[in-house]
């Protein structure tokens, strides 16, 4: 059996284009972007020509993009370069109970060293409530970090609505849009966004490069010190072959979105059909959440062993959970949305892409709900 890779929300294969494009400059333009001589200069204008397209595809200045190694490191440098320039405001800080690892880790690290966090709980759609926001606001908050859209259940949450909110108040915003850059509209300018973290590897671009979004004139402190790079805001030399692969795939998502889109609307409906006699529970909502994932729970299965089986038989999906000894641990989103119970325990995330068609995703739904079946008598 072909193996089936329906994981797209972990991580994405490189575009043939992108793959191209790296080889292409992994081949003609190696020197360092920060030499004066004509190597050093190809390199750098390789480098400005994807900070030029990567900014428009969220309405930014080439000037406001950071690159950086990762979505963790964008979420890390937005996060305490707020708390250190603002913290003579307050020291008081928002974010949800949703939130992907690298910001509730750093903002527990922030707790640690005196800063008071407030996590907002979500309703039980996953969604933070823009009331929810307002009412923790105090005149000592200093940052609000809400992600764009989440990881695990697709949801988008209300981005434009709490940067409105905070147009006049002193806090600075951050969004995580690891998991939503270039498939939701995004206009930072209007959404009123200081910093904006995203991450190439999600849009079939490569690993190991991710932007942050600095709005013009917002208070600035690096996380990486050493050379001047990126405008003295990123210390260490860019990465211009994997750059240059984030532009690339930034430029293929815009022009193919549209398709893509339908694609994975598609698969959603396939897979959505294929388990309608089995019993579970959908813990996304399509009309409010990204085309490319589907969360679902089965009762009274063992996740472990439905994992096993689904990778054996060449389909891979990601859990947010196992329940063999010692290693339960339910998704921290889905408890934040119904609590302690088997539905937090027991969930699986499908997330679609490129490469899959509307035929092969059948072919895993049905195997999927063959072995659900089973498991569930």
């Amino acid at each position: 059996m072909k193996m089936i890779y329906l994981d797209h929300a972990a991580t994405t294969p490189l575009h043939p284009a992108v793959i191209e494009q790296m080889i292409a400059v992994m081949t003609n333009f190696y020197g360092n972007p920060s030499s004066i001589h004509q190597f050093g200069r190809a390199a750098r204008k390789v480098v400005d020509k994807a900070r030029r397209v990567i900014s428009q595809e969220i309405n930014a200045k080439p000037q406001e993009i950071i690159f950086t190694g990762s979505g963790t490191e964008g979420n890390n440098t937005a996060i305490r370069s707020a708390v250190k320039t603002q913290q003579r405001f307050g020291n008081h800080i928002i974010t949800s109970k949703i939130e992907h690892p690298a910001v509730l880790e750093t903002c527990r690290q922030l707790e640690n060293d005196g800063f008071r966090v407030t996590y907002l709980p979500v309703d039980k759609n996953g969604f933070v409530s823009v009331s929810d926001v307002e009412n923790a606001l105090t005149n000592e908050t200093i940052l609000v970090s809400i992600m764009t859209v989440n990881n695990e259940t697709g949801a988008i949450q209300p981005i434009k609505e709490i940067g409105e909110l905070l147009a006049d108040h002193q806090a600075l915003f951050h969004t995580d849009a690891v998991q939503g850059f270039g498939r939701v509209p995004f206009d930072v300018a209007q959404y009123h966004i200081d910093f904006l973290t995203a991450s190439a590897h999600k849009l079939n671009g490569p690993k190991g490069v991710g932007l942050l979004y600095v709005k013009q004139g917002t208070p600035f402190s690096p996380l990486l010190l050493g050379g001047k790079q990126e405008r003295a805001r990123r210390a260490s030399t860019e990465n211009v072959i994997s750059i240059a692969g984030f532009g690339k795939a930034v430029e293929v998502n815009q022009l193919e979105r549209t398709n893509y889109h339908n694609n994975e609307h598609l698969c959603r409906e396939a897979v959505m059909k294929e388990l309608e006699h089995v019993e579970h529970w959908q813990n996304t909502v399509l009309e409010q959440s990204t085309s490319h994932i589907l969360n679902i729970s089965f009762p009274n299965v063992c996740l472990e062993t439905l994992m096993t089986s689904l990778d054996l038989a060449g389909i891979a999906i990601s859990s947010g959970s196992a329940c063999s000894a010692g290693s339960h641990e339910p998704s921290h989103v889905l408890l934040a949305m119904f609590g302690t119970n088997e539905r937090s325990g027991n969930n699986i995330r499908i997330s679609f892409g490129l490469d899959n068609s509307v035929e092969e995703v059948q072919a895993a739904a049905r195997k999927m709900k063959e072995l659900v079946a089973k498991l569930q008598k």
